[in-house]
């Protein structure tokens, strides 16, 4: 088991001269961090001020980086109890973007009852493990175990990124996890422990969340419709179930693909800011 004394960085978001009632953590995806998300709960927390928003820093990410193993979606779901324990905040909300959508829902599954909104941003909520080896985030974990360590600069990291066939965007929003080192610069990352994530996110499966009656009084999933997260499978059974169940609303934004923030934020925060 994790050590009970983890606790993972976190940041604090509020309206100006707010004091919140509630409380909802916010989940990066994978490579990410909480400051992904800072510009886009700044503004929800100005547009619902009862609600503040707790920007985690997830397992391995960001300045959470010393959290010990097992490195996987339900340890990462038990820090963020221990991070509530701490915090000592009323939290009744989760919102995560991918790799954190289904920590939100194994977070979700460990508060039945507890949660009056959940939101589960382009995940897919199922097992995926012919996924575990082919998928492009695989891909960049591979790229980044590849590049030779320490770094002359910064932009040589860019550089070689790019020259893998990323983008520049992707380029620089990895290089945030690049620092200056003694001998140059390295990586803030542990990959072996990012591995060990990424294998345990395409091996669990957390249909029974969505579908336990006692989960949260209200579970949002935001789709992109130029994305590829969702098999047709898993999108059948996610709108079968929607039909039936009143609690669980799926909004897709058909113009934006995975990163639904970035490629469509104002719809997003429409989805959002109504729903709070």
């Amino acid at each position: 088991m994790a050590s009970p004394e983890f606790v993972p960085h976190h940041a604090l978001v509020t309206a100006a001269g707010a004091a919140p009632d509630r409380w909802m953590l916010v989940l990066h995806g994978i490579f990410g961090s909480g400051a992904n998300w800072r510009t886009f709960a700044r503004r929800l927390a100005d547009a619902r001020p009862g609600w503040g928003f707790i920007l985690v820093d997830l397992r391995a990410h960001g300045a959470s980086q010393d959290a010990p193993p097992p490195h996987t979606v339900g340890a990462a779901a038990d820090d963020l109890c221990r991070l509530g324990d701490r915090l000592g905040l009323d939290i009744r909300g989760v919102m995560g973007h991918s790799f954190g959508g289904k920590v939100a829902l194994a977070y979700v599954g460990r508060r039945p009852g507890q949660l009056a909104r959940a939101f589960v941003l382009d995940a897919d909520p199922g097992a995926q493990p012919e996924a575990s080896r082919s998928s492009p985030t695989r891909g960049v974990l591979d790229l980044l175990a590849s590049i030779p360590q320490p770094l002359p600069s910064r932009e040589r990291f860019l550089e070689i990124v790019q020259a893998s066939g990323q983008s520049r965007a992707i380029a620089e929003w990895l290089a945030m996890n690049v620092r200056r080192a003694e001998e140059g610069f390295r990586l803030r990352m542990d990959l072996g422990a990012l591995s060990s994530l990424l294998d345990d996110y395409f091996a669990q499966d957390f249909w029974s969340v969505l579908e336990d009656p006692r989960s949260a009084e209200r579970i949002v999933v935001v789709l992109g419709g130029q994305s590829i997260a969702l098999a047709p499978p898993a999108r059948a059974r996610l709108d079968a179930l929607s039909a039936r169940d009143p609690r669980l609303l799926v909004h897709v934004l058909e113009r934006a693909g995975h990163w639904l923030h970035v490629d469509d934020p104002e719809g997003l925060f429409a989805i959002l800011q109504g729903a709070l």
